[in-house]
């Protein structure tokens, strides 16, 4: 039996239409038309004419590259051909308001991961889908103000070896892939399932000295393998792009940690709450796993501002509760209590 394409499987969603349903459904498919583009540029590498050079910083104070720019550009110009009111990027500064009679808001990072432009590997684009509310000309900013919860749907794609679209509208994690044979998206994978446990973590270990305690504890546990608390052995992996970190959880399991830290600049995490983790969440939740901040529940989390940054773990849903217990209760974590010090394989 052939494999669903994209557009199947969005007039299945659609079902008996109505106004949100229907947006939806346009907005996706101007969405990947523009990945296309995307790609296509992306492709080009260094022969392309936007590509890796560097401008100055965008509205949260990052380095942008060209690509950065070009990207925003683009997927701006395809939501003005959508049923989008109001969109909001990591690249500007404030939501950018395109039909006050629209049913949806659109938030966006157009470029994750662009600081491996230069070396080859995978980046993507992350988006939210939400309900418009409020007068989106008096106030821009409410709409994208929503806990994820709010979320009508969310997605990423990621331009890797195939260029794949992870999507989810409320009903399961699904993935489609481009067939350049069809000229169409074909779905790969349907309704993702992550493993409730794993042995496999990714994190940045170069920041070990800047983590809380429980950060440190947690990973400590984990690299002492079959001798230590945890009683078997685990692999650390780090991308540096959180498409492609995501992704491979989805595919095989994992946990992501991504922590605040001692640091001025990071104490309150670096991911961008309303267009990078909220739809992270929504994607790992819906493929049955957990995301938060550590804490608390990532989609529970009413947004103060747009370019709000927060801690974030996802995957696995076991290895995130027991996160979660090492900030919050370490002592009813059963091989180490009580709770004790030691010198770790990152300490001095």
């Amino acid at each position: 039996m052939p494999a669903a394409t994209l557009d199947a499987f969005l007039n299945s969603y659609l079902g008996e239409p109505d106004e949100l349903r229907s947006a939806v459904v346009a907005t996706i498919r101007q969405l990947t038309q523009a990945a296309t583009t995307i790609r296509n540029t992306i492709n080009q590498g260094v022969l392309g004419t936007a590509f890796a050079g560097a401008r100055g910083a965008n509205a949260d104070g990052d380095i942008q590259k060209d690509l950065d720019v070009f990207a925003d550009d683009i997927f701006l110009d395809a939501m003005r051909r959508a049923p989008v009111a109001l969109y909001a990027s990591e690249e500007l500064e404030q939501p950018v308001l395109l039909d006050r009679q629209a049913p949806l808001a659109i938030a966006i990072d157009p470029l994750d991961g662009s600081s491996n432009i230069d070396t080859n590997v995978s980046i993507g684009t992350v988006f939210s889908l939400l309900p418009a509310i409020g007068a989106p000309d008096a106030n821009p900013a409410a709409s994208f103000l929503q806990a994820g919860v709010n979320q009508l749907g969310a997605g990423f794609c990621i331009y890797g070896p195939q260029l794949a679209l992870v999507l989810s509208l409320g009903s399961g994690t699904h993935v489609f892939v481009l067939s350049t044979r069809l000229g169409t998206f074909v779905q790969a994978y349907e309704s993702r399932i992550i493993p409730q446990r794993t042995q496999e973590f990714a994190i940045n270990a170069a920041n070990y000295r800047h983590w809380d305690e429980a950060v440190r504890l947690y990973i400590d546990d984990c690299l002492e393998g079959t001798e230590g608390p945890r009683e078997k052995d685990f692999n650390m992996r780090w991308i540096a792009s959180l498409v492609a970190d995501c992704y491979r959880i989805l595919m095989r399991g994992g946990v992501f940690l991504y922590p605040g830290d001692k640091r001025k600049t990071y104490r309150q995490g670096r991911l961008r709450l309303v267009y990078e983790a909220n739809p992270i969440a929504y994607l790992v939740e819906q493929a049955g796993g957990a995301a938060t901040d550590t804490i608390t529940r990532i989609l529970e989390i009413e947004p103060e501002s747009l370019h709000q940054r927060v801690p974030m773990v996802f995957g696995s849903a076991r290895e995130v509760a027991r996160i979660t217990r090492y900030h919050t209760e370490p002592s009813a974590i059963g091989e180490r209590a009580p709770l004790f010090s030691r010198r770790g394989l990152f300490r001095a």
